[in-house]
């Protein structure tokens, strides 16, 4: 007879069926702004003494707790109450305690407004860096920390009002809540242009505004696209007798009781979920004149000028972010017996991004560079700014959703999954190419400097031919700019194939200046040259694709 046991089968716990492998671990505890490209750019355009402050910035944005920070701040959106239980007007706008850790953390570290009182040389580029490094992080929250870095600029046409509240706008203390600009340890600003009936056409805006012979004006109107309107003030567009001029609006007077700021609604955005944006109604607000009177769009163009930098630094930092994210997934996954990040084809792709994220990034910190220089009197900086801002504008913007959606794939199907980060990164993709003007704006506004400010195309040509006789191919596609330069028919009509070209110019002349040999050739052919596909990942035979993917942010990862 045969022995049986009496010993149960061994069996799994319940729901376990077997041990996950071939899982990508999370990238955390990674410092962000250990990047060699951001970092040689920084220290290119002299702000090498900001690299261990950089340094600790990137380790928090790196860690656990500030991305468990970004997470919850999108998950857990501003809500809007706009009276109290009895009924009174509050228009307040509440946020998750996430939010205001992002915001202390950004504000903190100066991303805001702290570059126009450090008269160190490289601030703007030390600042700009941190912001991209915050970006990557989680960008909703630097709306708020965009605008008032870019108001002290504008609001410096009221030498009075700046005087007054310049301080705290250059501070490094996130203050929230709604109290009298002074007693506050910093301020933040924001800007109210845009109306139901004109949005890119602001001067169809019809808020109005009456002086009332004390030094104020008041205010009546609807504005339509506000952003972070719990900040303390902004910059707002209004109709005065004398045409359309610029008006500083505080959310609480300076003997602390309540302007007239009535939050309608807030805005069910696709992206940039964090960040409240709204619509305030004026009636009988109570504005102080910046600038001169009609000359609104002259003094405001100072903060539209650096938010659109601040949307080239943005979708450089976006598209680095996704870059990271697909880089680090093709590291810890295997098909087929072998990792991802070996395959020939991912390979193209991932060297392809890792290629248009140094181009972006370099522009981005060549603008940061001109602004430093510019705010220090270099009027040929100036001139550069002023046309290579709107051509970073329309290019590293338009390219980034793309961009992003490519890295997205890269992870498949845990792309697609919101725990994985990429549908936040997709989402806020699209924002920095329609905030402060869409692409068709900015290609028409480099056709308008071209025209009316010949002086900037003389020193958009002195920095590409800076790089002359490098490339063949950079070269011919400077001829070929040239050419169509010169040809004012339906300029309009081919004003982005224009823009585009400057862009590609600009930046291959700024890689074969400053990248190592491998990324100038590689972006000569892949995007000069005649050997060029549509789509990332078709990068030509015989580049070197290793070289390319060394220098991607988390490469060591």
């Amino acid at each position: 007879m045969t022995a049986t046991s009496t010993t149960p089968p061994r069996s799994s716990p319940a729901g376990r069926t077997h041990e996950v492998t071939n899982q990508a671990p999370p990238l955390v505890g990674q410092d962000t702004a250990d990047d060699t490209v951001l970092l040689e750019g920084v220290v290119r355009e002299g702000a090498e003494w900001h690299l261990d402050d950089l340094h600790r910035h990137g380790r928090v944005c790196g860690g656990e707790e500030a991305q468990r920070w970004a997470e919850e701040a999108n998950r857990c959106e501003p809500v809007l109450r706009t009276h109290d239980r009895r009924g009174h007007r509050v228009d307040e706008v509440d946020f998750h305690p996430a939010y205001h850790s992002l915001m202390d953390l950004s504000v903190g570290a100066g991303a805001a407004g702290a570059a126009w009182a450090d008269d160190r040389t490289g601030a703007h580029v030390a600042r700009a860096a941190t912001f991209m490094v915050s970006t990557m992080l989680e960008p909703g929250h630097l709306c708020p920390v965009s605008m008032t870095y870019a108001a002290v600029p504008a609001l410096r046409n009221a030498p009075d009002l700046a005087e007054q509240y310049e301080p705290l706008l250059t501070g490094r203390v996130y203050d929230p809540g709604l109290r009298a600009p002074g007693t506050k340890r910093g301020l933040l600003a924001g800007m109210g242009m845009t109306e139901k009936q004109g949005g890119t056409d602001v001067r169809a805006g019809s808020t109005t505004a009456v002086e009332r012979g004390d030094g104020t004006w008041r205010l009546r109107g609807h504005k339509w696209f506000t952003s972070a309107p719990m900040n303390d003030v902004f910059l707002v567009l209004a109709q005065a007798p004398g045409g359309l001029s610029c008006f500083l609006v505080p959310r609480v007077l300076p003997d602390g009781s309540r302007n007239t700021f009535l939050i309608q609604r807030l805005k069910d955005k696709l992206g940039n979920r964090s960040n409240a944006s709204g619509e305030p109604e004026f009636d009988d607000t109570v504005a102080w004149l910046v600038g001169a009177e009609g000359r609104g769009v002259r003094t405001i163009i100072d903060m539209v000028t650096m938010t659109r930098m601040d949307c080239v630094l943005g979708s450089a930092a976006g598209t680095r972010a996704a870059l990271a994210q697909a880089v680090h997934h093709a590291r810890h996954r295997s098909v087929f017996g072998t990792d991802l990040i070996d395959q020939p084809l991912m390979r193209n792709v991932l060297a392809d991004l890792a290629l248009e994220s140094e181009a972006a990034t370099t522009l981005a910190l060549r603008l940061a560079g001109a602004t430093d220089r510019a705010a220090r009197g270099d009027a040929g900086e100036r001139d550069f700014l002023r046309l290579a801002t709107a051509i970073g504008k329309y290019w590293v913007c338009k390219r980034q959703p793309t961009a992003v959606a490519e890295a997205l794939e890269c992870l498949g199907g845990n792309g697609y999954v919101e725990d994985s980060g990429m549908p936040r990164l997709y989402r806020e993709a699209p924002l920095n190419g329609i905030w402060e003007g869409s692409g068709n704006v900015n290609a028409l506004d480099v056709l308008r400097a071209l025209a009316r400010e010949p002086r900037t195309l003389e020193v958009f040509r002195v920095e590409v031919e800076s790089a002359s006789g490098a490339d063949a191919r950079l070269d011919a596609a400077w001829r070929r700019l040239g050419a169509e330069l010169a040809r004012p028919e339906e300029a309009e009509l081919r004003a982005r194939r224009t823009v585009e070209l400057m862009a590609l110019v600009l930046q291959g002349s700024l890689l074969v200046r400053h990248a190592p040999n491998a990324v100038a050739d590689a972006f000569c052919a892949s995007r000069l040259g005649p050997d060029h596909g549509m789509a990332f990942g078709t990068l030509p035979p015989g580049l070197d694709f290793a070289a390319l993917l060394d220098r991607a942010p988390g490469a060591g990862s």
